[in-house]
């Protein structure tokens, strides 16, 4: 059998250990989740740009010229969270909207990178449909390329004053993106809209079309 002298030392080292242990439990239960988890969906500049204007107003599109405005349009975009309800999203799509249509512009399709936000969003004129309408894509991403290539002049909202063919699109795709109404859809895509989502689906990894021409060189 153990002392009273020893016995009294165990109990105050099972009641210390105790008092330790729940005061660390109350501390793990106060502390913040890293920012990867709770980080916030928009930064105070990304709010103040998107929500600068009305969803009809275009935002400034993003130059190869300007050397802050290329080292943004190289970096990678993080994916979105479909919600119809987020109306600094849907603020943000209006006016994405608005920026491709602009008469300053008037392209075939953009990215979000090119008007200085990093988030996986485009817009697409689908030539392959009725109408030809301009539609939104949120975190697209390309699963299978076909191995049959297709030329194609293109030309870039951010790169002025440039345009040549690309030798390297692949003449069909198997695309998935999310719908601002949070559904997830898949579909092939061909012909010229197909290399209009590659070269849109480019700018969301921070590849120009310039790119695949220089690879192209290199190759030849």
């Amino acid at each position: 059998m153990l002392g009273k002298r020893t016995q009294m030392k165990l109990r105050f080292a099972l009641i210390f250990f105790a008092v330790v242990t729940l005061a660390a439990c109350t501390g793990l239960r106060k502390v913040d989740l890293p920012k990867k988890y709770n980080a916030p969906a928009y930064t105070q500049s990304e709010l103040d740009l998107i929500m600068s204007d009305e969803g009809e107003k275009p935002m400034r599109v993003f130059l190869t010229t300007s050397k802050s405005d290329s080292m943004l349009l190289r970096q990678k975009s993080r994916n979105v969270v479909p919600d119809k309800d987020d109306k600094v999203l849907e603020r943000f799509t209006q006016r994405l909207y608005a920026t491709v249509r602009d008469p300053g512009s008037l392209g075939v399709g953009i990215a979000a990178p090119q008007v200085g936000l990093l988030r996986n969003i485009i817009w697409v004129q689908r030539f392959d449909k009725e109408g030809f309408p301009f539609e939104v894509y949120l975190n697209p991403k390309i699963v299978q390329y076909s191995t049959k290539k297709q030329p194609c002049p293109e030309g870039c909202l951010s790169i002025p004053n440039k345009r040549d063919t690309t030798q390297n699109r692949s003449y069909a795709i198997l695309l998935e993106y999310d719908k601002m109404d949070g559904s997830h859809q898949i579909e092939m895509v061909e012909d010229f809209t197909a290399v209009i989502f590659q070269h849109e689906i480019d700018h969301l990894n921070g590849i120009l079309f310039t790119d695949h021409l220089e690879k192209h060189r290199k190759e030849d």
